[in-house]
């Protein structure tokens, strides 16, 4: 099953999106965003960018769990996974935006 993205509007109207992997876990999860257009441009830029190593950002919470930011050409981050127990977790985690995201279908969750 492949992966899709989740677009939702947040309590306050503001928009943000999840992507989540075939078997339904959220592997890469956005900011907010103040328009629908604007998540939608950074589904886009997730799909552009996820597939490119030098775009992923590795990094440690100060709990010293491991996590990943995907950022843009322009350095700007676009997404940040989970907390992970280990950084081969994480690795997987990269591995599997790069695997989900060119591809991932966009489910509108905002209506």
């Amino acid at each position: 099953m492949a992966g899709k993205f989740e677009l939702k509007t947040s309590a306050n109207g503001k928009f943000h999106f999840n992507l989540k992997a075939g078997n339904g876990q959220i592997i890469l999860s956005s900011e907010m965003y103040e328009t629908r257009a604007a998540a939608e441009n950074g589904i886009e830029s997730v799909k552009k960018n996820g597939g490119d190593e030098a775009r992923y950002e590795r990094k440690t919470s100060a709990k010293g769990d491991p996590y990943f930011v995907l950022k843009a050409s322009n350095g700007q981050e676009i997404g940040r996974s989970e907390m992970y127990t280990s950084e081969s977790a994480m690795e997987n985690g990269i591995a599997s935006v790069k695997t989900n995201a060119p591809d991932a279908t966009i489910a509108d969750a905002t209506a």
